[in-house]
């Protein structure tokens, strides 16, 4: 590895804040069809066509972690410090829906698995090749146990990570959808009755996507990304969509949309730093994309607790029925994830967050050279470069790898 100079990243990413809502309401028509709430066949159809890979929606959280962190992680931080404001993002939400989920078990009489409850509230879950433990309790934190274990690797990781030749970063991404591909073989080796945790929920399976956005945030930071533009890679998303529902088995569109999905992150973020409009940027989106993670933790407790209060709906709702509950169950949701945003998760965030001083000297650490930035763009979401330069070269001298 050889000394790479790079920049910390002058701007903020809100395309990506909006796109996180995207995927949220991908996993959310995913279980809408796995809890067949539609049963009127038209409407079943499009619910189904629109959503089948909705289940993907968490792989773009994973890849969009890893980029956001290493875009905005701050040089010279303390992996305590790292740790801590992470923590202070995910675990007051996750601790009000674990004590919730267990209310409702309570009340349903539902049988509990006291170890299972355990490991669910430290969030090492994902690590338990069990039914009954890696989707106990509240059962979508699963995917919260894998982002802590990423958090506590990517400090350390970090430090190798800026120094990286670009070829090895290019390499990592191009190699993260062919290792997903060799996952499916790999599952044989494993015990039949652990497969689906193997290739779904294992954390090391499934860390291969946050380090995808890892090397992709990187090669952005210096200004070494190549790639489409947000419409470009939109149209390719779309079509690998389409192919990947209609034709492509799942062990195949898993790596596909790992790939379509980072065109479309790095694209949005590319399009943020050189102060282009983007539709996802839009306040609405922004903020939809802010209570998403409440969103993703309390939908699918509450989808299922109202459906067993009134007796589970059977095979579904006929008619206009079914379309309308769907859209109860999203406004009934929203509201929930807009309380907890707003009452939990960003006044934790700022209680258990690192103190004004640790963040004082993370901010004062000495960092790479940084290219003048331009006048500031008019009002908006936040603010980025009016007249960004002809190519984001965030580094002083050329890029050696």
């Amino acid at each position: 590895m050889t000394s790479a100079p790079t920049a910390t990243p002058a701007v903020r990413l809100p395309s990506l804040t909006g796109l996180r809502w995207v995927a949220a309401l991908l996993v959310f028509g995913f279980h809408v069809g796995t809890m067949r709430i539609v049963a009127e066949p038209d409407y079943k159809a499009v619910v189904d066509w629109l959503f089948t890979l909705g289940l993907s929606g968490v792989e773009f959280f994973f890849i969009l972690s890893g980029f956001v962190l290493v875009w905005s992680y701050r040089d010279g931080e303390r992996r305590r410090t790292f740790l801590r404001r992470r923590l202070a993002k995910i675990y007051p939400n996750h601790l009000v829906t674990f004590v919730a989920a267990l209310a409702v078990a309570f009340w349903f009489a539902d049988p509990v698995v006291p170890w299972a409850a355990v490991a669910n509230l430290f969030l090492v879950q994902a690590w338990i090749p069990l039914g009954g433990y890696f989707y106990s309790v509240n059962n979508v934190s699963w995917s919260l146990s894998c982002e802590l274990a990423f958090y506590l690797c990517l400090p350390l990781v970090l430090p190798y990570l800026r120094r990286a030749r670009t070829g090895l970063l290019w390499a990592v991404v191009v190699a993260v959808p062919l290792l997903i591909l060799a996952l499916w073989p790999g599952q044989l080796l494993v015990p039949e009755e652990n497969r689906w945790w193997f290739t779904q929920v294992f954390p090391v399976a499934r860390s291969l996507e946050f380090w995808m956005g890892v090397a992709a945030a990187e090669l952005l930071r210096r200004g070494r990304w190549r790639g489409p533009n947000l419409t470009l890679a939109s149209l390719l998303f779309v079509a690998t969509w389409v192919v990947a529902a209609q034709w492509i088995r799942a062990e195949f569109w898993a790596a596909l949309l790992a790939a379509a999905y980072l065109l479309v992150i790095t694209a949005a973020a590319d399009a943020d730093v050189r102060g282009l409009r983007t539709p996802w940027r839009s306040r609405p989106m922004v903020w939809l994309g802010e209570v998403s993670f409440a969103f993703y933790l309390v939908h699918v407790l509450v989808m299922t607790t109202v459906l067993r209060l009134t007796g589970d709906w059977g095979a579904g709702l006929r008619g206009w029925w079914g379309p309308l509950a769907v859209l109860g169950f999203l406004a009934a949701n929203l509201l929930l994830a807009a309380a907890l945003h707003r009452w939990v998760e960003m006044p934790m965030m700022r209680r258990l967050g690192p103190p004004r001083r640790a963040r004082a000297q993370a901010g004062a650490a000495p960092s790479a050279p940084s290219v003048p930035t331009a006048r500031p763009a008019p009002a908006g979401p936040v603010e980025v470069p009016a007249t960004p330069p002809r190519s984001i070269e965030y580094a002083a001298r050329r890029d050696p790898g």
